[in-house]
């Protein structure tokens, strides 16, 4: 039965029934939880599965943020506000609840300090409605909350909490997604960012296996998965700052644990590209850094489309962050911590340095570019590996003189246009879409579809001759190696 607009939809789940509503003829169902709130005696503990309830609960408005300060993302007026821990929900937009449709699963990104699911930017009723797909908008638990590894404190302290409520997530769609008209044997994981390092994590753990079956990672931000040493360290040295005991932490206010991680954050950034926040690898949850476990062979061998855009550090210019180095100083300091005997091999690979478009090349490639080529290289010799260069950009980012730069093609993928950031890209975009928006998302949709991709007009990427598509604001054309000589360059380092 498709959805009829203006009407309430019960679903019933194995907990329990929900009430959703509709939007532009789409069932969606908000504030979904997907597993026991983490608060009280569950702060810190990997998720627990939700316990069944009676009658019906209402699902007609979002559950809170996770706990963290405003964001630009989440800037708009018709954006959530409220922010608790109590923050494991989703969201679902269904089509069709009695079909057996593709789902595609969003995990959003935010460095592991910022984001949700909720945010207006990552509506997925575009994509649901365009695509014949049921999407899944998850939101998982970061900063000191989730994304500060505090495992090695001990007994009471779980590891890799994102992670670990992500899989949590994962696990409700494969038990309740039908009752959505989706089909559980055909979901495709996706997310830009630290959702596209998720996405990387989630093939690289054991736990995760046989929860998703296609994968689609932008942007992923590998750095930002630390192994275990590292996390353990500043776990104390967070410990030390908070001047309590172990068993003192579960019981502190909000506001005390996150001013101590935040000077964990700001310490850490010194030590680029490595952050507080993030994920853990030498854990049973995550044996191996993604691109290890790619080389090694012992991750999930499932189709995988992945990518960056042609400009990612530009925006990050404007605040000269030190985890994401794009002056020649930070650039020098980042080569004397990381690999001081790569550093005149890898800058040759820019011809333009020091000048600004190079700075913010290498910039790129630190976090995003180097680890991901490392990565594709890899994994395509297992599984069937596509990838792109997103090089669109339109007016706004043009007079701003940010090229491509990072985020900036998700409105296109989620046709999100009437969301504050879409509106600041694209002005037009509610009323005139961008060609390249309609390419860039009947691509996803296409992949997140058995049989959808078009060998032909994308062909599979691999060592030999590293065919990328390259999305551009006119066309999307294929090109061998596009950013051969960086990286190559990289591969040094990574």
């Amino acid at each position: 039965m498709a959805v009829v607009a203006g009407h309430s939809t019960v679903v019933h789940t194995r907990a329990g029934a929900l009430r959703g509503d509709t939007e532009g003829g789409v069932g969606v169902w908000r504030g979904v939880a997907y597993a026991e709130q983490p608060v009280g005696a569950r702060r810190f503990l990997a998720p627990e599965p939700l316990k069944p309830w009676s009658g019906v609960r209402d699902a007609r408005e979002h559950g809170p943020l996770p706990p963290q300060t405003k964001s630009f993302v989440g800037g708009g007026r018709d954006d959530p506000k409220v922010r608790d821990e109590a923050c494991l929900t989703l969201t679902v937009w269904s089509p069709d609840v009695t079909a057996a449709l593709p789902v595609m699963v969003w995990i959003p990104g935010g460095a592991f300090v910022y984001g949700a699911g909720q945010f207006q930017l990552y509506n997925g009723s575009r994509l649901a409605a365009n695509g014949d797909v049921v999407v899944v908008n998850i939101t998982y638990r970061i900063g000191v909350f989730g994304g500060l590894e505090l495992g090695d404190l001990g007994a009471g302290f779980d590891d890799n909490l994102a992670l670990r409520d992500q899989i949590e997530a994962l696990r409700w769609v494969r038990d309740n997604i039908a009752s959505f008209g989706g089909d559980p044997d055909q979901v495709t994981v996706f997310g830009e960012s630290a959702g596209g390092t998720s996405v990387l994590a989630l093939l690289a753990s054991p736990a995760a296996r046989g929860l998703f079956h296609r994968a689609i990672a932008q942007s992923p931000a590998l750095p930002l998965i630390a192994d275990r040493d590292v996390r353990a360290a500043r776990a104390h040295d967070f410990l030390r700052r908070l001047d309590v005991g172990v068993g003192e932490v579960k019981s502190l206010p909000q506001r005390q644990l996150r001013r101590a991680a935040g000077m964990i954050q700001l310490k850490s950034a010194a030590t680029t590209p490595t952050l507080a926040y993030g994920l853990t690898h030498g854990t049973e949850l995550l044996p191996h850094h993604p691109v290890d476990a790619a080389r090694a062979g012992s991750l999930a061998r499932v189709p995988l489309t992945i990518g960056t855009n042609s400009h990612e550090a530009s925006m990050f210019a404007w605040t000269k962050p030190p985890m994401l180095p794009t002056t020649r100083t930070s650039i020098d300091a980042y080569f004397d911590r990381v690999a001081p005997e790569a550093k005149e091999a890898v800058l040759q690979a820019y011809p333009d340095f020091p000048r600004r478009r190079a700075l913010i090349a290498v910039g790129s490639d630190v976090m995003f570019g180097g680890p991901t080529w490392a990565f594709a290289d890899a994994y395509s010799a297992l599984a069937p590996t596509r990838m792109y260069r997103f090089d669109h950009f339109g007016l706004s980012l043009r007079m701003l003189g940010l090229g491509a730069t990072h985020g900036s093609e998700i409105v296109h993928v989620q046709h999100s246009y009437a969301s504050f950031i879409g509106r600041k890209l694209h002005p037009l975009g509610r009323r005139f879409q961008p060609a390249v928006g309609r390419r860039m998302q009947r691509a996803w949709l296409d992949f997140a579809h058995p049989g959808g991709v078009d060998e032909a007009h994308w062909p599979r990427y691999d060592t030999g001759e590293r065919l990328t598509r390259l999305i551009t604001s006119t066309r999307d054309v294929m090109a061998g190696d596009p950013d051969g000589p960086r990286r190559s360059a990289w591969s040094a380092v990574y």
